[in-house]
């Protein structure tokens, strides 16, 4: 299998004056396909590890290869770039456009990188919208939604560039346990059917546990790390 991400020595610190340093030496890898879940206690390093892998935040020292790519002399233009073609995100807000429908929220990311989307991309979208359970919603305002729809109007977004990589920061975190459910099997659907590697953060133990993998960061180190 492909190393999809590669993360070789990886620090950061935080700070010029006083520093604070919140990564030591991470060495890890995730394949193309896996399934990943990170746990670990609030401020133990795992969202700034997610920041790191997903090129949203650059490491103090180490270097970040994405698809075999090395990302340490790639400008922010650059690194936009290999964001939208390569990854997509989730967090555990949504950060829909309130203004728009939830099939017009969907279509952003690609409008965006090209401008203005063709009839087959709004067909994807629309067929996105209905792997997710929402095609009788799709022309829905997202204020107008749930959370559990809204969460999952998110999961079509990333997807609508056809990224190789999710990463998805406690995409749960606000849900009842009925909606967590059903935004787990999404998302192992997704990975199924698409081979997308997966790195997930959640502290819902329920969640973690059914992953192919479990990290656990514990004060800025790997403190566990289990094939299942």
């Amino acid at each position: 299998m492909a190393k999809m991400i590669e993360l070789v020595n990886i620090k950061k610190i935080y700070g010029d004056k006083v520093k604070t340093q919140v990564l030591f030496d991470i060495n890890l890898s995730f394949e193309e396909g896996a399934f990943t879940s990170i746990i670990g206690s609030s401020g133990s390093g795992k969202s700034t590890l997610l920041n790191i892998m997903g090129t949203l935040d650059r490491p103090s020292d180490g270097q970040i290869l994405i698809n075999g790519i090395s990302t340490e002399k790639m400008n922010k233009n650059q690194l936009a770039e290999l964001r939208n073609e390569t990854i997509g995100f989730i967090f555990q807000f949504h950060h829909l456009l309130p203004e728009f429908t939830a099939l017009e929220n969907v279509l952003m990311p690609y409008v965006i990188k090209h401008g203005k989307a063709s009839a087959e991309v709004i067909k994807r979208a629309e067929e996105l919208m209905e792997m997710v359970g929402l095609g009788s919603v799709k022309n829905n305002i997202s204020t107008n939604m749930s959370g559990g729809q809204q969460q999952r109007t998110a999961i079509a977004r990333a997807l609508i560039n056809n990224p190789k990589i999710i990463m998805a920061d406690e995409p749960t975190g606000n849900l009842d346990s009925e909606s967590t459910e059903n935004i787990y099997n999404i998302l192992r659907n997704v990975n199924e059917k698409f081979k997308t590697t997966f790195v997930v953060i959640t502290h819902d133990r329920r969640i973690a546990e059914k992953a192919d993998r479990i990290i656990e960061i514990k004060d800025g180190r790997i403190s566990m790390d289990i094939y299942k």
